[in-house]
């Protein structure tokens, strides 16, 4: 199959993991943060992070909307359907985050809510038509990525005149968080870890191209190579950003030029600009309360935006006791740092998003096998 089989042979990755062990200074070390759940799990699956010298080593970032979603939000879509008696539409990773007291949108659909998965804003917008009567809330989630689909949606009920359709917004900008990762004296408080240089997200990319890196890879002085999610294009870009690191150079690469511009797709950009606006501030888990990352529904389109339409109770939210997802999204602990991972923790029993998300750190770390990194009791030796 073109452009996978490609990226995936045996003999190219063998000579890409000797070139990166050639050009690895031994006396150096190497932090490259992957932002995007995707180039995460593509290390674990293919096992790229055991054919890295030992002073290249992997950051797992925030790169996973589903992750990053605060409880609140998840609250309040809790509610929304629970008291408002709305048809709640959700992609399905959404369904099984636990909220607080570990009331996730799946356990409210067992008791009663009206929640359903759905695909695509299209299928949301198909409810709307098929139940006149009912109202009809989109659960908006996901980066830049999933972000013109929700305008589409929104445009096409506009035209329609569908006035039991509305979404629930919450799409986030990714360089407003990896800026805020970089400069926030909030985020250092919580903890931070080296960061050498980073893999930029593949689909993310594809929107919004790879010029919205050039800020902080100059300001920050921190690398920036526009990855693929394929095993050798994260190999072929960590070989870059080792290069860059060695050089001395801060720039931002494209290695996935089969795919991502440095203009991006500027037709869905324009659509995003008609239809959302920046917030003032959005809270990110385990990230806190960051500056313009994220969108709102502009006032045009006011009679589609559910968070006008509906009204949610002001309750306190809290995430599930011993859950580390917060510091594992900042790349500060690894899943098995959490002692709930693997234990009471599981893809079966998730106490967290990180476990919950196909694009988790969790989920990736025990889909592939790396629960069996579980820290060694002190003395104990390894065979």
């Amino acid at each position: 199959m073109k452009y996978v089989d490609e990226f995936r042979a045996r003999d190219l990755a063998t000579k890409l993991a000797s070139a990166i062990r050639n050009e690895a200074d031994p006396a150096r070390s190497y932090h490259l943060m992957e932002f995007c759940g995707g180039h995460t799990h593509a290390i674990f699956r293919y096992g790229v992070q055991d054919l890295m010298p030992d002073n290249v080593k992997f950051v797992h970032g925030p790169g996973c909307p589903v992750c990053v979603l605060p409880v609140r939000r998840l609250d309040d879509a809790v509610e929304l359907a629970e008291r408002h008696d709305v048809i709640l539409c959700t992609y399905g990773d959404m369904m099984r985050v636990p909220g607080t007291k570990q009331r996730s949108l799946i356990r409210a659909k067992a008791d009663g809510a009206d929640i359903r998965m759905v695909y695509s804003t299209l299928d949301a917008l198909k409810i709307a038509r098929d139940n006149p009567d009912r109202q009809v809330v989109f659960f908006a989630i996901g980066f830049e990525t999933t972000t013109p689909p929700s305008a589409v949606a929104i445009k096409q009920a506009e035209r329609e005149g569908l006035g039991n359709f509305s979404v629930f917004c919450n799409h986030v900008l990714t360089p407003a968080a990896i800026q805020h990762i970089l400069q926030s004296p909030e985020v250092r408080e919580m903890g931070t870890v080296r960061i050498d240089g980073f893999l930029g997200p593949s689909h993310v990319s594809s929107i919004i191209g790879s010029q919205p890196y050039e800020f902080f890879a100059g300001e920050f002085a921190k690398p920036v190579v526009i990855a693929g999610f394929e095993p050798l294009d994260v190999m072929q870009s960590v070989l870059m950003l080792v290069r860059q690191i060695n050089e001395g150079r801060h720039e931002v690469e494209n290695e996935y030029t089969r795919v991502v511009t440095r203009e991006g797709n500027l037709k869905a950009q324009e659509l995003v600009s008609e239809v959302f606006e920046l917030r003032r501030s959005f809270e990110w888990r385990g990230l806190g309360s960051v500056p313009y990352s994220a969108l709102r529904i502009r006032e045009r389109f006011a009679a589609l935006d559910a968070e006008k339409r509906f009204e949610v109770s002001d309750k306190k939210s809290r995430e599930v006791k011993s859950c580390e997802c917060p510091a594992i999204l900042r790349g500060v602990k690894r899943p098995t740092d959490c002692k709930l991972f693997g234990k009471v923790c599981t893809p079966d029993n998730p106490m967290g998003s990180c476990m919950v998300s196909s694009e988790g750190a969790c989920a990736a770390y025990y889909t592939y096998g790396r629960f069996r990194e579980m820290p060694k009791p002190a003395g104990e030796v390894a065979a």
